[in-house]
């Protein structure tokens, strides 16, 4: 957390600095922190570690702005334009979000989040308004919000259409479906906000971290079977397929998703048929959801999990939910620590 708002107040002092003086250097807020500080680390019986050497990408000739420029006009999913004029008081409606608004520099703005924005871990100290599929709106109006900033997953409908009825700026913008779609969230964020050029700048550093694990990935001499699992408890126990959003992670550091080999789409229950039959190589679950169920030991005790091959050699890879599923701007860190992982011949 100190690194964090560390990292945050260096942000804030260059920008401050820099439009005293007239001009910010571009490369002085290319992101949201330095790897050490914002990469969760990641385990795995057999993770390794390893330096690329990556395409560059170029960093943008603009001037981060200091402030704000507001009214900002924005399209949402529908194309939809959007007229922002007040960002001083901003509810975020899914956790993915409030970490890139973070990034952005304007964490303290922020005045509502939803129960799954657990990164930075500031923002787990700001008024909740829910879950981001369950929202209320009178909770989101009690904040007096100035501006309103989510996904479209974020729901239900009729909770969205009451909000918007009450004349606050609305903005829903569409789910990232490729690493492509990472620095599109970047910039329509930044630019609903008032912050074009910072998204830019923080888009370009995303998109460079993204390429360099890309080119260590594809140096990679395996290619390994990978079952991401669902796990809360011994309630909820699914194998992800296509959609999940680590499905993209796992294609782009060189493995097959043995979940969506299998036609899974979204989700499935997950049974010991259909993990022998993926047979994966790699078992890649979610933090809490390994704690959930006890940790390794008591993963290898889910029904047809020590039967395969992952099983057997206890390879098994956990991230934390935000790091894995997020896609913004710790997307090329967390691919990169993927890649590392699942690749143990690269070295390191």
């Amino acid at each position: 957390m100190d690194r964090w708002r560390g990292a945050r107040r260096a942000l804030v002092l260059l920008l401050a600095a820099c439009a005293a003086a007239g001009a910010f250097a571009a490369a002085a807020c290319g992101g949201d922190d330095d790897d050490e500080a914002a990469t969760p680390a990641a385990t795995a019986t057999q993770a390794s570690s390893a330096t690329a050497t990556p395409p560059a990408t170029p960093t943008p000739a603009v001037a981060a702005e200091a402030r704000p420029v507001l009214p900002a006009k924005v399209k949402d999913k529908d194309g939809q334009e959007i007229t922002v004029s007040d960002v001083s008081r901003i509810v975020v409606l899914n956790g993915d979000l409030t970490e890139v608004v973070y990034a952005l520099g304007l964490g303290e703005n922020v005045v509502g989040v939803d129960t799954s924005a657990t990164y930075p871990p500031e923002a787990q100290q700001k008024p909740k308004i829910g879950y981001q599929r369950s929202l209320n709106a009178e909770g989101i109006l009690s904040l007096q919000p100035t501006v309103i900033i989510g996904s479209e997953l974020a729901g239900p409908p009729a909770v969205i259409e009451q909000v918007k009825s009450a004349g606050v700026p609305v903005v829903l913008f569409k789910t990232v479906s490729s690493l492509d779609d990472v620095t599109r969230k970047i910039n329509d964020v930044a630019t609903a906000l008032g912050v074009p050029n910072r998204g830019k700048l923080l888009a370009a550093q995303t998109k460079q971290e993204i390429d360099e694990a890309v080119a260590l990935a594809a140096k990679a001499t395996s290619k390994p079977r990978v079952a991401f699992l669902y796990l809360r408890g011994s309630t909820t126990q699914v194998i992800m397929g296509k959609g999940s959003g680590a499905d993209v992670l796992i294609t782009a550091a060189g493995a097959i998703d043995a979940g969506a080999e299998a036609g899974v789409t979204g989700s499935k229950p997950l049974t010991p048929e259909a993990l022998v039959a993926a047979a994966p190589d790699v078992i890649l679950v979610l933090t809490a959801g390994l704690q959930s169920v006890g940790g390794v030991d008591g993963l290898l005790q889910i029904p047809g999990v020590a039967q395969t091959p992952a099983g057997q050699q206890k390879r098994v890879v956990d991230f934390d939910d935000q790091y894995l599923l997020g896609l913004g701007p710790r997307a090329g860190k967390a691919l990169m620590d993927l890649v590392k992982a699942l690749h143990p011949e690269l070295g390191g």
